[in-house]
């Protein structure tokens, strides 16, 4: 609830999904091709804007907290450290749920809206998305103006609900406002390529919050964007030398994150109609083992930090 009450939080997941949808609406001539870009490009767009989320999320949840006092005051009562930091973790994992959620809802709209040089924009899909995403803002400020409540946090969930009905309302309509059969053109395998995507995103966030056990929100995110991209260059980098019996590339391997585990993208239009659930299985033990190793640095960091 605290992460979600941030206004940065509320900005980047309203403005990650319109974009999402712009990227489905312009006639790109791409020989084609305009589906396959439109589905990397939301997908593409999920995981930067769960980098910043993460980051972000990261650097309010336990960098502000450490420098305004706050957590100081909750571990003088009988918490341990292990105990607060898990949770800080917990708490970033799950709004980073609700993030990638919404950019899921509205990249299988953006699937569905996508067109080849034949076709034409969905005006009508588009219109629905874009008068419920201003109605979930209304409904926002109806709660902060009558019932005194958070704005911030209720648009959040607002903004939820109401994605989430423009896409069961655009899925029994064509692009032409004829009533057709639920979802049709619906890419259902962005589901398992957004899965691993969260994977990734938990990743980052365990290195985010490492991060901010003793830096602030700027170095927290160069060094995390750093690692990002030293891991998507990792298979280049060390893969070859590390098969050759190189010990210092192995260990390289080893301990940077492998980014390219997470991307399903290419597998979208190579492989066939199958769910990859085999793979996303096994993307998450990787996942699982690389957080539990992080957060193990983390609480080794935390736990000689001067808080007062």
């Amino acid at each position: 609830m605290e992460l979600v009450r941030q206004p940065v939080f509320l900005l980047l997941m309203t403005s990650a999904a319109v974009f999402e949808i712009f990227l489905a609406v312009p006639l790109y001539f791409a020989g084609g091709d305009e589906p396959k870009l439109v589905k990397n490009s939301v997908l593409a767009v999920m995981l930067l804007a769960g980098l910043f989320g993460a980051v972000l999320s990261a650097s309010a949840s336990l960098a502000r907290e450490i420098r305004s006092g706050t957590a100081l005051a909750v571990l003088s009562k009988p918490i341990g450290r292990t105990q607060f930091l898990l949770a800080k973790f917990v708490g970033l994992a799950l709004a980073l749920m609700v993030l990638t959620y919404v950019n899921l809802i509205v990249a299988l709209l953006a699937s569905r809206m996508a067109f080849d040089a034949y076709g034409s924009t969905d005006l009508v899909a588009l219109s629905i998305f874009a008068v419920c995403l201003a109605f979930g803002y209304l409904m926002a400020g109806f709660s902060n103006f009558f019932l005194r409540r958070t704005f911030v946090s209720d648009a959040v969930f607002c903004v939820v609900l109401m994605v989430t009905v423009s896409f069961v309302i655009i899925s029994f309509f064509n692009n032409k406002g004829q009533v057709q059969e639920f979802a049709k053109g619906v890419d259902w395998r962005l589901i398992p390529a957004s899965l691993l995507i969260l994977f990734a995103l938990w990743v980052l966030a365990g290195l985010a919050l490492a991060c901010s056990t003793r830096l602030d929100i700027i170095p927290t995110l160069a060094i995390c964007s750093g690692l990002f991209l030293l891991g998507l260059m990792s298979q280049y980098l060390f893969s070859q030398k590390a098969h050759a019996g190189s010990w210092w590339a192995s260990t390289l391997y080893t301990v940077t994150p492998n980014w390219q585990l997470f991307w399903l993208a290419d597998g979208l239009d190579t492989g066939g109609k199958d769910f990859y659930w085999g793979y996303v299985g096994k993307a998450l033990g990787y996942a699982v083992c690389y957080v539990g190793a992080v957060l193990a640095a983390a609480l080794i960091l935390f736990e000689d930090r001067e808080l007062s």
